[in-house]
């Protein structure tokens, strides 16, 4: 497995695992919500270089296309 690959599945269960506790959303339920977010997308596609961001950080993209419906920061 490729080091980004591995960095990416990490963020995956750190993500799912905030959604699960901060958001009160069942496992599941927190699962389906990120893989079905554009923050996800943005996350798998190694040009974006999102996986090397801290989970805290991709939290808060996601917070906010939770909240709004796309992604505020302009920089990805």
């Amino acid at each position: 497995m490729k080091k980004e690959q591995q960095m990416i599945e990490y963020m995956v269960q750190d993500l799912v695992e905030m959604l699960s506790e901060e958001q009160g959303m069942e496992y599941d339920t927190a699962m389906y919500t990120l893989y079905n977010s554009q923050v996800y997308d943005k996350l798998i596609d190694i040009e974006t270089v999102l996986y090397k961001e801290s989970p805290s950080y991709v939290y808060a993209l996601l917070q906010d296309e939770i909240k709004f419906g796309y992604i505020l920061q302009a920089e990805i």
